[in-house]
């Protein structure tokens, strides 16, 4: 797993920000100044220390201060930091620290309109595996900054046995009786209740409601309430959520959150 440090350098390395041409040949190295961002939509903070850490990998010198926590929300006008120190480094540093931002802040902000859309039920709203590709750690974090719960982070945490799994095995039974052998925590991904009642006579500790209607997560929940944790996936919407929870299921699992949120509008501005 990449370090903070190493996803730091690589982004920077990325944009080439240490060889900044038009910064090299126009800012004076040494002039000073202050630079906010300020937020030109409404969102939750996530990633604060994040933008901190690019600033600091340019210029350990710069002052930066973070004036929104983590998970507080913030509106439009709002100033989120403040970062003071040589020009030449914040413009450096700006657009790698304002892309991690923005993606934290509006994952962190999707996540939370979930999460009020089915507050009272008790349900969690949880992530899954579909985030970019070595930015996990951060995107799942910022779930989390959102009020939503992370679902397992990598292939190794759990056993997750899904429709490819069985299909190479050839059977249901037969595939969550050998990853018993694992001794790790057994998810099954059901297609329907004929599959719901055999990953129940085997005895795994949750199962995961795959594109079932509503009036089959309730028929679900009818069999299967208080015998074993129910997850629901697929399909799930700002617009179907609050039905899903109230069947009664423990946790909803959405894609959305890291594969198909907005990023929250972040401006950097030097003040006079």
């Amino acid at each position: 797993m990449l370090s903070l440090d190493d996803i730091v350098k690589n982004a920077l390395e990325e944009d080439r920000a240490f060889n900044d041409v038009t910064t090299s040949f126009v800012v004076d190295p040494q002039k000073k100044g202050k630079a906010k961002a300020l937020a030109k939509s409404e969102g939750v903070m996530a990633g604060g220390w994040v933008a901190e850490k690019v600033f600091f990998t340019i210029d350990p010198e710069l002052v930066f201060e973070q004036l929104v926590g983590e998970s507080g929300r913030f509106k439009k006008g709002d100033i989120l930091f403040t970062v003071e120190g040589r020009i030449s480094a914040i413009l450096r540093a700006e657009r790698v620290a304002l892309n991690f931002l923005q993606r934290m802040c509006g994952i962190a902000t999707t996540t939370s309109r979930f999460v009020e859309k089915v507050k009272g039920t008790g349900v969690k709203i949880m992530d899954t595996r579909k985030t970019t590709p070595l930015l996990r750690t951060l995107e799942k974090y910022a779930v989390r900054a959102g009020g939503g719960e992370n679902h397992r982070f990598d292939l190794e945490e759990m056993v997750l046995i899904k429709e490819n799994h069985i299909f190479a095995v050839g059977s249901l039974r037969e595939t969550i009786r050998r990853a018993k052998k694992s001794e790790k925590f057994i998810e099954v991904e059901v297609k329907n209740i004929d599959e719901l009642k055999i990953a129940l006579e085997e005895g795994v500790s949750r199962v995961m409601l795959d594109n079932f209607s509503l009036e089959e997560i309730k028929k679900a929940v009818e069999i299967a309430k208080g015998k074993i944790e129910i997850e629901v996936s697929g399909g799930v919407r700002l617009e179907n959520v609050r039905q899903i929870a109230e069947t009664g299921v423990d946790m909803i699992s959405v894609g959305y959150l890291t594969h198909s949120f907005t990023s929250s509008d972040i401006s950097l501005i030097l003040e006079a």
